[in-house]
């Protein structure tokens, strides 16, 4: 299995790295054709998978099963247990999209397609801020959390290895120590590798922005303001050395320390923001895209946007296929990693306290990033203080365009020189955990196995994964890739989900 899986990822960086021109026309040509044939599998599947945790937690019989044995009790305390699902699930791309996608927003978003308010008005804030929370709340940590209580249930209650082919045990059975067993961990491992490509591709791209924030140093920036290719290569060299190194220290030492460092740092970052930018417009803007989420999330998660010939249905498609559906493949890209981190630190306890910790908690930080962060951006340019100069900034850039109104002279370098130490954190704490369950899942689920030339291994093979990508077509390249590899783990955790009710209703037959 780990030949396998090493080998179709090398097999991938040798043609995108020989043939870029054709790879990236043949990325984009089969992204194309996902998007719009299986748009709607995607939208779904997701809201499937919050159904299905929501009703196993508050279904009594379910939720208070736990994890474990019965007298189990968690092995981390629940602020390290909280910060380590964030930091390993969505913290990176938190720290660059709860800026950067309210402006995008800001410009175009359904409800500005549809004529309901006009683009970068201050009416357009509240529909901006919830599409922008839309994609990350419940489906991104149900995603993850239905792969999580998979693992944990079947590993720690059935007895089973902590593998992804575990999960599906009461589908396949003994078959699953064949091929059939070694296709679902192939898939796994790839996705696993796309999911973490984007995540490291973005970091160090928000890394690249932040230095030049800091130190105004030419080099790592183009002319047009977005990262340069050599900035983001050596800067995703010297994140993976030091997060391949740090693995070997495992979950409880490395990455509960650093989980620790960066929810600390993200509590210092939000208090800034709500202490010094606009406290009651933040505080509204909480308040709204909770309510708007809420009263419209069944509406929004499962409309499909399909081509109907009309402009404005092109114009639809194209906004659900850049953002929604891209954002589905990213988590369940994700899942694999995330959902087996979830489960390794998560023993002990109940299904419900599983579920409500894993996607109600998260849910609601995310929310509190976009509506302190991302609001306070929104209110500086739809009062004319940016004057446009967050709205023109790259994508990975916002977050610092936003300082740099907000502040001059040191402070302005100072929470700079924070947000980049956080970005660090949260991007050596994806990158040392993705490496561990890679390492985790190709040793069959032995999670104590520690083989430092396979661990070195698996990180080299990462760091090649996303710097070909990045060099044959840049964020877009990795965008492409990870969407596309996403597909066949989606119909994996459909299978996770059939299993695992299965298993609950005591018809599973699992030893």
């Amino acid at each position: 299995m780990v030949i396998a899986s090493a080998s179709i990822a090398v097999a991938l960086i040798a043609w995108a790295a020989i043939y870029s021109e054709v790879a990236g026309a043949a990325l984009a040509e089969v992204n194309a054709f996902v998007t719009v044939r299986f748009g709607a599998w995607y939208l779904y599947a997701m809201f499937a998978f919050v159904l299905f945790c929501a009703i196993v937690a508050a279904w009594p019989a379910t939720g208070r099963l736990r994890l474990g044995k019965a007298d189990e009790r968690p092995e981390f305390s629940n602020f390290s247990w909280i910060a380590m699902m964030f930091g390993a699930g969505i913290g990176m791309g938190v720290l660059t999209y709860s800026t950067a996608e309210p402006i995008f927003h800001l410009s175009s978003n359904p409800d500005v397609i549809n004529g309901l308010v006009e683009a970068n008005s201050p009416e357009n804030v509240r529909a901006a801020m919830k599409w922008s929370v839309l994609h990350w709340g419940f489906s991104a940590w149900g995603c993850y959390a239905l792969v999580g209580l998979s693992l944990a249930y079947f590993s720690f209650n059935r007895g089973l290895p902590l593998s992804m082919r575990s999960a599906l045990y009461p589908l396949f059975g003994k078959a699953l120590s064949g091929a059939v067993g070694h296709v679902v961990d192939v898939v796994a491992v790839l996705a696993t590798i796309v999911g973490v490509a984007i995540t490291i591709g973005y970091g160090v791209a928000q890394f690249s922005s932040g230095l030049f924030y800091i130190t105004d140093w030419q080099w790592v920036m183009t002319s047009d303001g977005k990262p340069a290719l050599a900035a983001m290569l050596i800067l995703l060299i010297v994140v993976m050395a030091i997060s391949t190194a740090s693995a070997f220290s495992g979950v409880e030492k490395g990455i509960k320390w650093l989980a620790d460092v960066n929810m600390a740092l993200s509590i210092f970052l939000l208090v800034f923001f709500l202490a010094f930018g606009p406290t009651l417009v933040e505080l509204k803007t909480l308040g709204f895209a909770i309510w708007d989420y809420l009263t419209g999330f069944v509406s929004m998660a499962t409309q499909h946007f399909s081509v109907d010939g009309s402009a404005k249905g092109e114009a639809l498609s194209a906004w659900q296929g850049s953002w929604t559906i891209f954002y589905w493949a990213w988590w369940i890209a994700f899942a694999p990693f995330v959902g087996m981190f979830l489960a390794r630190v998560s023993r002990g306890r109940t299904i419900r306290e599983y579920v409500l910790g894993a996607m109600l908690v998260p849910t609601l930080v995310c929310f509190c990033w976009f509506a302190f962060i991302g609001g306070t951006a929104l209110d500086l340019e739809v009062t004319g203080r940016a004057g446009g100069s967050i709205l023109d900034a790259d994508l990975s850039a916002r977050l610092f365009a936003t300082l740099d109104v907000m502040l001059t002279g040191w402070a302005m370098v100072a929470m700079s020189a924070a947000v980049v130490v956080l970005l660090i954190t949260f991007l050596v704490t994806s990158a040392q955990s993705g490496i561990l369950v890679i390492h985790t899942i190709s040793s069959a689920g032995r999670i104590g196995q520690r083989n430092g030339a396979h661990i070195a291994g698996w990180g080299l093979l990462i760091t090649a994964v996303i710097a070909v990508l990045l060099s044959v077509g840049g964020l877009d390249a990795i965008n492409t890739a990870m969407t596309v590899g996403a597909l066949p783990f989606s119909v994996v955790m459909v299978l996770m989900m059939v299993a695992l009710a299965k298993a609950l209703l005591g018809r599973g037959d699992t030893p």
